[in-house]
């Protein structure tokens, strides 16, 4: 699955706190997904710059959909780990967060996504998360 507005509204539907910050999937492919996190004031910090609470958020959904276009859009993993590093202040935003998968074997999944304002050539955050797959029972 690849389209991004049917992304979307899985992500949506799936975790309604996305649908209320507004994320979007600008575009996806083959293990790869572009998010856009709005500029929002509920979402800032003390210093006018994205919280890391919404940072970390943006970048487990955005993993979330990287991996959806692998699956044809089944959810058949979950988050087991995820270290952010956080490099520079974000900005007030928007943020745009760029997932991909590094390497999916049967039962472990491994990935990095850079989060950075909208405009700018350099990543603010760089996160590496580790997916579980889940058994079908």
């Amino acid at each position: 699955m690849t389209d991004p507005a049917a992304l979307t509204a899985i992500m949506h539907r799936g975790v309604p706190l996305a649908a209320a910050w507004n994320v979007s999937v600008l575009d996806a492919a083959d293990g790869v997904a572009r998010l856009r996190l709005p500029a929002s004031a509920e979402l800032l910090r003390p210093g006018n710059t994205v919280s890391g609470p919404a940072i970390m958020g943006l970048a487990d959904v955005a993993m979330w959909m990287a991996l959806l276009t692998r699956t044809g859009g089944q959810d058949n993993a979950v988050t087991s780990s995820m270290n952010v590093n956080f490099i520079r202040p974000a900005g007030p935003g928007p943020l745009v967060a760029t997932a991909r998968i590094i390497k999916a074997g049967k039962r472990m999944i491994y990935g990095e996504v850079l989060i950075g304002p909208e405009d700018a050539d350099e990543p603010a955050v760089h996160v590496t998360t580790h997916w579980v797959v889940i058994a079908k029972g």
